[in-house]
C-alpha cells in the first residue's frame, strides 16, 4: 500500500496528517509519500527536515516541481511507486488536513481485499465537532443541476433520485463517487481508469475518475466504519471565498463536456439557470435561496458564454489548462 499526502503550504498540518496515517498503517505493509506541490514557501525543506528528525523510515518527501493542481500532484506521487520502484496494490489518498481515526485505513484495505470488484473505498469524514461532512455522492446530471439551483420542496421530491449529495449512509453502501480527502483505490483500477485527469486543476477530479472507473466495470463503496476527522478547505481557502474562482467553473464545464458532450454541458448550464430563476422567484415571496456564493449565477453564465465564444474545452486532448 502506498499512502499519498499532498502538501500545498500546510506543512504543520501535513505532519499531523502523516503522523496519524503512520499510526494507522502499523501492521500494514507499505510506505507513505509526501508530495510538496511546489509550495514555494519552504514547505519542502520543513517537511524533509521533520521526517529526518522524527526518524520516519517509511516516509519520503518529494517535490513535484510544478503546481498542476490536486490531480497532477497525486499522479506525480503515485507514478513514483513504492520506494523500491514497484507499484503498490492499493493507493491511499489522504488530504493534508485529514486525520484517520483508529482502524480507518485498515477497514478500507480489508474491504478492497475482500471484494475484488470494488475499485474505490472511502471513509466517513467529519469535522472537529464530529458532525458529518458530505462524503458520498451521485454523479452530477442535468436533473441534479436543475434541482440544486431550484432547492424547492416539490422539485426536490420529484428529482430525489438525482440529488448529488446522498443522505448520510449508516452502513457500507455502493455510491457513484466519494470525496477524495480519505480515499483508497486499487492500483489496477487507477491504471485502467487512466489516473487523475490533469486538466482539472481542482474540483471534479475524483468525480471524473470514479466515473471512468465505473464505465470500466469498477464499483465505489462508502464505509462509515472508516472514520476520518477532516478540517476542510485549508489549502484552498474555500471557506473564505466570496466568489467561486474561475478554475471551479473550468472544472465543472470540463466534467460535463468531457463525459457527456458539448450539448449536454450547455443543457446542464441552462438547467441550472432555470432552477435558479425558480429560486429567485421564491425569494421574492420570502423563501430561502439556494445558498450559492454572491454572483455565482452571473459568473456561471458568463464563464459558459466566454468558453463557447472562444471554443474552449472542445476537442481538448492535451494537459493544457482549461
Amino acid at each position: 500500500m502506498l499512502t499519498i499526502v499532498l502538501n500545498y503550504r500546510t506543512p504543520l498540518l501535513t505532519l499531523r496528517a502523516v503522523e496519524a496515517a503512520l499510526r494507522e498503517m502499523e501492521g500494514l505493509a507499505g510506505a507513505l509519500t509526501i508530495v510538496d506541490n511546489d509550495s514555494g514557501d519552504g514547505s519542502y525543506e520543513t517537511l524533509t527536515r521533520a521526517v529526518q528528525e522524527r526518524g520516519w523510515s517509511r516516509v519520503r518527501v518529494l517535490q513535484s516541481g510544478h503546481n498542476g493542481g490536486y490531480g497532477a500532484g497525486n499522479n506525480f506521487g503515485i507514478r513514483q511507486g513504492l520506494p523500491d520502484g514497484s507499484p503498490p496494490d492499493y493507493i491511499y489518498i489522504l488530504n493534508s488536513d485529514a486525520f484517520p481515526e483508529p482502524g480507518a485505513i485498515r477497514v478500507l484495505a480489508e474491504h478492497l481485499q475482500a471484494h475484488p470488484q470494488v475499485g474505490f473505498a472511502g471513509s466517513r469524514l467529519h469535522g472537529e465537532d464530529g458532525v458529518y461532512h458530505q462524503t458520498a455522492f451521485r454523479f452530477p446530471t442535468v436533473f441534479s443541476e436543475f434541482e440544486g439551483a431550484a432547492v424547492t420542496g416539490p422539485i426536490s421530491r420529484l428529482l430525489r433520485r438525482y440529488i448529488v449529495a446522498l443522505p448520510e449512509p449508516t452502513e457500507a453502501q455502493e455510491v457513484d463517487w466519494m470525496a477524495g480527502a480519505s480515499l483508497m483505490v486499487r492500483h489496477r483500477t487507477f491504471e485502467e481508469a487512466g489516473g487523475f485527469d490533469e486538466r482539472f486543476f481542482l474540483y471534479f477530479e475524483e468525480t471524473d475518475l470514479c466515473l471512468r472507473a465505473r464505465r470500466a466495470g469498477w464499483l465505489s463503496v462508502y464505509l462509515p466504519q472508516s472514520r476520518v476527522m477532516h478540517i476542510g478547505s485549508v489549502s484552498t481557502g474555500m471557506k473564505t471565498w466570496k466568489r467561486m474562482p474561475p478554475f471551479w467553473f473550468d472544472s465543472r464545464l470540463w466534467y460535463f463536456t468531457k463525459n457527456h458532450g458539448v450539448l449536454y454541458a450547455a443543457t446542464a448550464t441552462v438547467a441550472y439557470v432555470a432552477g435558479a430563476a425558480i429560486s429567485k422567484a421564491r425569494q421574492v415571496v420570502g423563501s430561502r435561496g439556494n445558498g450559492q456564493p454572491q454572483h455565482f449565477l452571473g459568473d456561471l453564465v458568463s464563464h459558459a458564454l466566454r468558453c463557447a465564444w472562444h471554443r474552449r474545452l472542445v476537442g481538448r486532448t492535451s494537459g493544457t489548462s482549461v
